[in-house]
């Protein structure tokens, strides 16, 4: 093959920097597969992506494709979407019948989550944040007679997931020690799917009903946005917990620490409405809480399994075979979503 005749790779991959998602080993993978443009740091310019859009075979990043701009990229063959969301600002109708998939390294992050989501409600199950601070202040009980007064054991217990996607998917295995019922509510995935395997399908108040501890896993949608509230968080027996990693867009956010700070409900939460979280936003002083500032799944040792991924995929695209690693955006589901980007 010529040098004019090898795949071009233009890269924006903001806010994901380049040396961070493409090991040494990778990055030279990459070279290898064909003509790449690098670009690091912030956005690449409007410009800088048309000049070279006309000779691109693949796009690693979230830059807008308009179908005007999709007009111009008439040997585009792929977009991998490194911030791992999938943004509004791209025709995915016009991607879809023109065949370009639109991929996401989002799968990275389901096994980070997965165990910050166990840990989170271990911790709320036993108070192990509270019990910490009570030692650091010098208040601690010896022996638990009341730093255990409403411990629970998670054994045996139906635990409930609100959405089973990567997060879920990654959570179950984790979850099946403990013996408990897996009750999940996810309306895109058939009932005959999800027995299959080997939970139970529920509707979304079943979740909360039966569950002594509910995991708050789906995408914000045009559907669910702020549907879970007052109502279900009632549902709960009191002392249930609830494990929000997902996005806070699911829930109606105040309903959610007012359960907590009644006391019926004990609440552990990753992801918010507004980031960063307001000096003086009402969880800092909401008791029966943890609070984490959105870091479930961002931990270092997987930002090199993004550029393996895209690598991987990249290979079996200019081979003519379907990517199978990363994410693949649906048309049925990928206009609902609502995601917003990640700074």
């Amino acid at each position: 093959m010529s040098t004019k005749d090898r795949p071009v790779i233009l890269l924006d991959p903001y806010p994901r920097p380049v040396d961070v998602i493409f090991d040494p080993a990778t990055k030279a993978r990459l070279g290898a597969l064909g003509e790449v443009i690098w670009h690091d740091g912030p956005p690449a310019p409007a410009e800088h992506i048309d000049l070279h859009l006309p000779r691109t075979t693949i796009l690693i990043g979230q830059s807008a494709l308009p179908r005007e701009r999709l007009d111009r990229a008439p040997h585009l063959k792929a977009v991998f979407n490194v911030e791992s969301n999938f943004l509004p600002n791209i025709d995915y109708a016009e991607c879809n019948r023109r065949g370009i998939p639109v991929l996401s390294t989002a799968p990275v992050f389901a096994k980070p989550v997965a165990e910050m989501a166990l840990g989170l409600a271990l911790s709320c199950a036993r108070r192990i944040h509270e019990a910490d601070a009570l030692i650091r202040s010098g208040k601690e009980s010896l022996y638990g007679e009341r730093d255990n007064y409403d411990s629970i054991l998670l054994h045996g217990r139906p635990v409930a997931l609100v959405g089973c996607g990567n997060v879920g998917r990654a959570l179950l295995p984790l979850l099946r020690p403990f013996g408990g019922e897996l009750l999940v509510h996810d309306p895109w995935i058939h009932p005959a799917v999800l027995r299959e395997m080997g939970v139970t399908p529920v509707s979304l108040d079943q979740c909360f009903s039966r569950g002594a501890v509910v995991f708050l896993l789906a995408a914000t949608t045009t559907e669910n946005a702020g549907g879970i509230g007052r109502e279900q968080f009632a549902r709960m027996a009191r002392g249930g917990i609830v494990v929000l990693v997902s996005r806070a867009g699911v829930v109606n956010f105040n309903d959610l620490l007012d359960a907590a700070a009644s006391g019926h409900i004990r609440a552990a939460v990753d992801v918010w409405p507004d980031e960063p979280i307001p000096p003086e936003h009402r969880a800092r002083r909401t008791p029966n809480t943890i609070l984490q500032a959105h870091r479930a799944g961002n931990i270092p040792e997987i930002w090199p399994w993004m550029g393996q991924m895209v690598v991987d995929d990249i290979e079996q695209i200019l081979k003519g075979l379907p990517p199978m690693r990363c994410q693949r955006a649906q048309l049925e589901t990928v206009t609902r979503i609502r995601s917003k980007p990640v700074g």
